[in-house]
């Protein structure tokens, strides 16, 4: 049961489709396999913004990251060994990466080279594999440890790595831990909960720790969940969930407002706001498209 109205439809459209640009072909690849997957051509996530207009997203399924330029060509930034799966900018210019096998990555955008940040040794015997992350205005990177946790094995785990390199486990009780994001004013730390059909919120005090954490939405079901956040610049969050084709606004006290539907498949993975604030940019996996929406500028009544 819902107390609220039925939010509001909104429509997308198509802003590139990575797959005919760059002319992907389906193929297996050890990760699609291991998550029982077909064959495919990629699987797009993570999409981030550079400050130039640059639109980067990695494909999980073959370890690559594509950069999509304001006039709308696509090309291969980099492919390595790994399974990436989310990137933020850092302060520094250059691109990070929760990385499945790896754990957290820099890539350099003036060499095209990665290298380790966070290893699996630093995040010990419990690694489960990072999904997405975060970065605060002071440099500190907020990240989740998914892996293949569920409800049948709740431990997934969220961190943050603090300015001198060290870490701090927030989270260890969590059945998927995937999208991570923060409130603009930074007092708020959000997770989607994928298998617990959840977002939860995690008030920060000043120092960086915890308070309490709650439920800040709960969804009906089907056969994933909330996956990618996003937060616009008065707060309010976009939740992707995924296999439904759709992506979901909240105001920031929780009410929903509008519903994106998907112009093509039904694995709205990720997204990301762009450089106007108002356009929002989904990754759509089943297709191997970017999707975009422009969001009202009054929330729906």
């Amino acid at each position: 049961m819902s107390l609220y109205p039925p939010p509001q439809p909104l429509e997308s459209e198509v802003f590139v489709d990575v797959v005919a640009a760059l002319g992907l072909k389906p193929r297996s690849s050890a990760w699609l396999r291991s998550a029982g997957l077909p064959d495919m051509h990629s699987f797009l996530e993570g999409p981030v913004f550079d400050s130039a207009g640059n639109l980067y997203v990695v494909d999980s399924a073959f370890g690559r990251i594509f950069r999509v330029d304001p006039a709308r060509q696509v090309s291969i930034v980099v492919d390595y060994a790994g399974v990436p799966n989310g990137l933020a900018m850092g302060g520094d210019g250059d691109i990070y990466i929760a990385d499945r096998e790896n754990g957290i990555l820099r890539l350099d955008l003036s060499t095209r080279s990665v290298s380790p940040v966070v290893t699996r040794a630093q995040l010990g015997p419990d690694f489960k594999g990072p999904n997405d992350l975060v970065f605060d205005s002071r440099g500190n990177l907020y990240f989740t440890d998914q892996g293949d946790t569920d409800l049948n094995d709740p431990t997934g785990r969220v961190f943050r790595r603090n300015l001198d390199g060290s870490l701090d486990r927030l989270l260890a009780n969590v059945p998927s831990p995937n999208g991570i994001a923060l409130s603009p004013d930074e007092t708020r730390l959000y997770v989607a909960v994928t298998f617990g059909q959840q977002v939860w919120h995690m008030p920060l005090r000043a120092d960086g720790k915890i308070i309490k954490v709650g439920v800040f939405q709960s969804f009906s079901g089907g056969f994933s969940g909330p996956d990618g956040l996003a937060v616009d610049r008065e707060g309010g969050l976009a939740v992707c969930q995924n296999r439904t084709g759709s992506v979901w606004l909240f105001d920031p006290l929780g009410v929903p407002t509008y519903r994106i539907r998907s112009c093509r498949g039904l694995l709205t993975t990720n997204a990301t706001y762009g450089p106007d604030g108002r356009s929002l940019f989904i990754t759509e996996s089943e297709t191997g498209a970017i999707l975009t929406a422009t969001i009202p500028t009054k929330p729906a009544p």
